[in-house]
């Protein structure tokens, strides 16, 4: 069974502007399967997961592209960075668009590569694993509190009852799962981790201990949805906290995580620097967490931060689909005022607070405290130059659990997560 990506007009549009596509992400989100249905008949095939292809194409890039001439798709091309000055080469002579597919698991030395001899030529996509709308074959655009379009997009998405989502955040976001039901679920991941941390990790000189890495990956699941401090997860597996902060930037390269940043405005006093970092698969965060079914998970005490880090990771996931960067962002003070959610656009911000109930009480309390963004500047601002600095504050939304679209205010509303 496959499921139609919503990338696929991205993708045709990169191969209509640029000479190479770049497809990224992290193992199994479906990059191959994706780009193999929309090769069509006269693009060749190349994996260089077989050794002896790699090995071609490591020692003699020069005669690889003789064998294999464009249009070309190249799989996991990392594991022969020998390739990119031949692909620049081949690229600025023929000036084709389309000539180059590439797809690349392991991105940290790759896109190294991708800056320094592909600017300009490449078209980079990032990939994840399927939205809910995917799975329930819808292609949504990137989320935002457009309400007429909210509204129009209630006849497609699928209902969902709590059960349901948490069933869905406890599977997780790998089309295998999907695709054929009789995959064991804790065996699959089992299996997607060593394949991880054998062939992506292992030969990243920042990583030494393979089996630290993995507790650590455990420690961060365990803290999904929450502000990044890396003396807390330093500590706990026994690291020191620059080597934290360096294998945390491995699952944010790895697309496995999400860091957050905190919402910044001079017209904002003592904002919380920290970044927030989610999970973007909660089922590769459930197993690494250790929760055994959906129920134990939907009860347990990680209930609220599991269903935080799904919305926040099928919102995320909502632009990279369109492929756009995610213009996420969060907000905390040093009074603990929090906004779960700031999504920061053409110098509007739409607050959103997330809550797994149904009818939540008193959830836009904390909104206020971006009033002070909206004021004129005095003039002293002008006189500093931070006038441009102004924002509109936007529609506002609670991501819940309600039957329905309904406003809280004049200038909110509840939206159901499972619509995202």
């Amino acid at each position: 069974m496959y499921f139609e990506r919503t990338l696929e007009p991205v993708i045709l549009k990169i191969n209509h502007t640029f000479p190479v596509l770049i497809v990224t992400g992290p193992r199994q989100v479906g990059k191959t399967t994706l780009l193999t249905r929309m090769a069509g008949a006269d693009r060749k095939i190349v994996s260089l997961d077989n050794p002896t292809i790699r090995a071609f194409a490591k020692n003699n890039p020069e005669l690889f592209f003789q064998r294999y001439e464009p249009p070309i798709m190249i799989d996991e091309v990392q594991y022969a960075p020998e390739l990119f000055d031949y692909i620049k080469i081949i690229a600025d002579r023929d000036k084709r668009c389309g000539d180059f597919w590439l797809t690349g698991s392991q991105t940290f030395h790759m896109m190294k590569r991708v800056t320094e001899s592909l600017a300009g030529r490449a078209g980079i996509i990032r990939m994840s694993g399927l939205s809910n709308a995917e799975i329930h074959g819808n292609h949504f655009p990137p989320f935002d509190m457009d309400i007429p379009a909210l509204m129009s997009r209630m006849k497609d998405a699928v209902s969902m009852n709590i059960s349901e989502v948490f069933q869905q955040i406890f599977k997780g976001s790998m089309p295998r799962l999907y695709e054929n039901e009789e995959v064991d679920q804790s065996q699959y991941y089992e299996s997607y981790l060593e394949t991880y941390i054998s062939r992506d990790i292992r030969d990243l000189s920042q990583v030494a201990d393979e089996l630290t890495f993995l507790n650590f990956m455990g420690a961060v699941a365990a803290r999904t949805a929450t502000n990044v401090n890396y003396e807390t997860l330093a500590g706990e597996v026994g690291i020191s906290a620059p080597t934290a902060k360096q294998w945390l930037s491995v699952l944010v390269s790895s697309g496995i995580i999400a860091l957050i940043q905190p919402y910044f405005n001079n017209a904002l006093k003592r904002v919380i620097k920290a970044p927030r970092m989610y999970f973007l698969d909660t089922g590769l965060c459930a197993h690494l967490t250790r929760w055994s079914s959906a129920e134990t998970l939907e009860r347990g005490a990680m209930d609220g931060a599991f269903f935080e880090t799904w919305v926040v990771s099928e919102i995320y996931r909502s632009y990279l689909n369109a492929g756009k960067t995610p213009p996420l962002f969060f907000y905390r003070d040093s009074n603990k005022k929090e906004i779960d959610l700031i999504i920061s656009r053409d110098a509007e911000v739409t607050p959103i607070e997330i809550k797994k109930s149904g009818a939540p009480k008193n959830a836009v309390k904390n909104f206020s405290v971006l009033n002070p963004i909206e004021k004129d500047p005095d003039e002293s601002a002008v006189f500093a130059g931070t006038a441009h600095l102004k924002t509109k504050i936007g529609t506002g939304a609670v991501i819940c659990m309600p039957s329905d679209l309904r406003p809280v205010d004049s200038k909110n509303w509840c939206f159901t997560a499972w619509r995202i």
